[in-house]
């Protein structure tokens, strides 16, 4: 008897704990819907004109029309896009028609378009701003001899065009031969769903063996 209950208390406690883990994924998943919807509607918001100061926590994501003029120079950030393959995002320096020189994510080039003539001069753009966290301790040092970087670091690339730190990425067409990338949420990471699946069924399994083995106690027992 001891046995059986002592198999009934562990069944149930660990069957308890990873239906609460389960649970608490579902929860999550639905704050992070929540959390995307409110990115989407952000990001898809009518564009506004260039704020006098861009904050990067209260105007990341928020939609500009940008009236101004591609200058020379541009980096190239190297990319990977899925069914297209490698290439580059084309950040270029950008003179707004009020004098200001901010960052200018043009779009994606493939990778033997990367150094291609592409067109500058006056242009209106429409985008987003966007201050993107792409590095870390990992992320390799941009190889400056080949114009070549490995994430988008506002801080850096604006140093190294003598620009704003203020980062546009068009969605709008800035030439003939760039793809625009927009900013949306494709990138973040939802897998709240997946999670509670594998908690709800790693539940299921330990049920289904606290259940064996409350069976084959109760038949040795008798046996």
């Amino acid at each position: 008897m001891r046995r059986i209950l002592f198999l009934l208390i562990f069944g149930v406690a660990g069957c308890s704990v990873l239906i609460g883990l389960a649970t608490w994924q579902m929860q999550r998943l639905d704050w992070k819907q929540g959390v995307l919807a409110q990115m989407d509607s952000r990001i898809g918001a009518d564009p506004v004109p260039l704020p006098a100061t861009p904050d990067p926590a209260e105007d990341k994501y928020l939609p500009v029309t940008v009236d101004g003029t591609v200058l020379p120079g541009e980096l190239h950030v190297l990319v990977s896009i899925k069914r297209v393959g490698p290439g580059y995002r084309i950040i270029a320096p950008f003179l707004t028609d009020d004098g200001r020189r901010i960052l200018l994510d043009r779009g994606f080039v493939r990778t033997e378009a990367a150094d291609a003539a592409r067109s500058t001069g006056p242009l209106t753009v429409t985008g987003n701003l966007h201050w993107p966290q792409e590095t870390d301790s990992y992320t390799p040092v941009p190889d400056m001899a080949a114009n070549i970087w490995f994430a988008r670091d506002v801080p850096a690339m604006a140093a190294a065009l003598e620009t704003q730190p203020v980062l546009v990425v068009a969605r709008s067409q800035t030439g003939p031969a760039v793809t625009p990338l927009p900013v949306d949420t494709a990138g973040i990471p939802n897998d709240h769903l997946q999670y509670a699946i594998t908690w709800f069924s790693l539940a299921l399994i330990w049920a289904l063996m606290t259940g064996y083995f409350l069976w084959r106690t109760r038949a040795g027992d008798k046996g």
